[in-house]
């Protein structure tokens, strides 16, 4: 009896799931939330150990699936908050709406672990690449179809750690195929040919060997010194009239008006309604505020009206402009700046001010002031560097900063503040250049184009970050090739390789 005890094994999914849960971990660790990319690693492969030794496709599939519940939604548990807390969704419809697009989602890690043992065949480093490649495509399919949501991507894990010189040559999901193909070739065990964990460990090694992380794509463009505002406004009461609304109004004009600092940033909707709606002469004296001088803004405002419709916007203020410059969001949040088709129940059980707002272009002009072509991007557009991309097809008007005004008080005192600045020291690797970062409630700071954090404020505190920032210019190859060809050299290299592993499989069985 006590040795058949002992045979009896956990079901399967519970290591998926513990390697799951680890994965998420790694992005961002709840207890300090830095990347851990070494964790990263082990969690994927554990997932590709499991996934080597299923003897049938489905099981596999499972595995993943499982794999991808856990880590997804141990990532962005905090969207219950929004719904919940600040939305007024019952509990019980909040933690299933998080579950339900967590398990949505993780079908496309299911499909690439149930594809790896359908397909792959062959040595240890070419069923590795196979790995890689689904491993890859579910990733990007993850991020960019049906509006994309590729938050907590396994390669932001690497925003620290060995693979993040390659940053600069391969973007966020080139890192993570690189993840995976590692996790695949040390899961496949130290036992027969001792090739391919050297050419696993030179991978590793290489960037600090050669030095890969260094800013060799670009040169200096000079300094400017900034003044970021975190106003704190509690976001329960932000869009409230008698409340909130005021509060941020004195507050944000006290400090716009104030500052002596050659740039002022703002973040997302710091003035919380239209400007035609603002109390007499307010706009009017913010526009006149910055109309002369040596000072400029850039203030996160909705614009628009209701026969033209709204969208949430960045207004750029200077000396001597004949009109306010603007940049209009383009990567709308779903069900909180849109409403996707067939969701209107949904949203209507939330108390949030939800609205259909106009998209903006997608590379739209910088905001040149003091020699600086400052980028903003509002929110999480900052995970799609596809898109920050686009404004780097003309070298001569790249930007030379990057500028993100955001409010995700939505998401309380939770690692979602971590994980967006993760994600926006991403794209300071990616393209060499700084990004400086104005929020409600943190995290308010200023990253170098090392995708150091140099300086920031305290989260949750109302204050001014004041320090100096450098412009780049130049173009890192990530750049130049997402700036012309979109995610397309990774979608090829990606399917090339499954149809490669589909047409050798399929000749093994002819």
């Amino acid at each position: 009896m006590k040795a058949e005890l002992l045979r009896v094994r956990p079901p399967y999914f519970v290591l998926s799931l513990l390697a799951g849960l680890l994965q998420a971990v790694s992005i961002a660790a709840p207890w300090d939330g830095q990347p851990i990319w070494w964790l990263q690693l082990v969690a994927l492969g554990l997932l590709a150990w499991q996934t080597e030794h299923s003897l049938a496709w489905r099981r596999a599939a499972s595995q993943g699936w499982w794999f991808a519940c856990a880590w997804l939604t141990g990532t962005f548990w905090w969207l219950f908050i929004a719904m919940h807390t600040y939305g007024g969704l019952p509990a019980v419809l909040a933690a299933l709406a998080v579950f339900a697009l967590a398990a949505a989602l993780a079908l496309f890690y299911a499909a690439a672990c149930g594809a790896y043992v359908a397909l792959a065949h062959g040595n240890q480093v070419w069923r590795a690449i196979i790995f890689a490649a689904f491993w890859l495509l579910a990733e990007m399919v993850r991020g960019r179809w049906l509006t994309g949501f590729g938050w907590g991507a396994g390669g932001y894990a690497h925003v620290d750690g060995p693979l993040a010189g390659y940053a600069p040559w391969v973007g966020v999901y080139g890192m993570g195929a690189l993840a995976a193909w590692l996790g695949m070739i040390f899961a496949q065990g130290w036992f027969g040919s001792p090739w391919p964990r050297v050419v696993a460990l030179t991978v590793l090694a290489l960037p600090s060997a050669v030095q890969l992380g260094e800013p060799v794509f670009s040169t200096s463009a000079g300094q400017l010194r900034v003044a970021l505002l975190q106003g704190n406004i509690p976001q329960d009461e932000k869009f409230q009239p008698g409340t909130g609304v005021p509060m941020a109004l004195r507050w944000y004009s006290a400090q716009l008006a104030a500052n002596r600092a050659p740039l002022v940033v703002a973040p997302e909707t710091a003035i919380p309604v239209l400007p035609q709606q603002l109390p007499a002469m307010q706009w009017e004296s913010l526009l006149l505020r910055f109309s002369s001088g040596d000072q400029a803004a850039l203030v996160g405002v909705p614009l628009g009206s209701f026969k033209t419709g709204y969208t949430n916007s960045v207004v750029g203020l200077k000396p001597g402009q004949t009109e306010v410059w603007r940049y209009d969001k383009h990567h709308l949040v779903p069900f909180g700046e849109f409403i996707p088709p067939l969701f209107k129940w949904f949203t209507a059980m939330m108390n949030i001010p939800l609205g259909d707002f106009n998209r903006g272009d997608i590379g739209q002009p910088s905001f040149e002031w003091q020699g600086q072509r400052l980028a903003p991007n509002i929110c999480y557009e900052d995970l799609f560097g596809e898109e920050l991309g686009a404004r780097f097809r003309e070298e001569a008007l790249a930007p030379t900063i990057f500028v993100n005004s955001s409010n995700i008080a939505w998401f309380g005192k939770t690692v979602a503040i971590d994980q967006h600045l993760n994600i926006s020291r991403m794209r300071a690797l990616e393209f060499e250049r700084p990004m400086i970062r104005a929020t409600n409630t943190g995290a308010t700071a200023i990253i170098d184009h090392h995708g150091r954090v140099i300086a920031a404020l305290p989260r949750h505190t109302q204050g001014v970050l004041v320090g100096d920032v450098e412009g780049r210019n130049g173009l890192t190859p990530y750049a130049w090739w997402v700036s012309r060809l979109g995610l397309w050299p990774l979608w090829l290299l990606g399917l090339l390789a499954g149809g490669l592993a589909w047409r050798r499989r399929r000749a093994e069985r002819a």
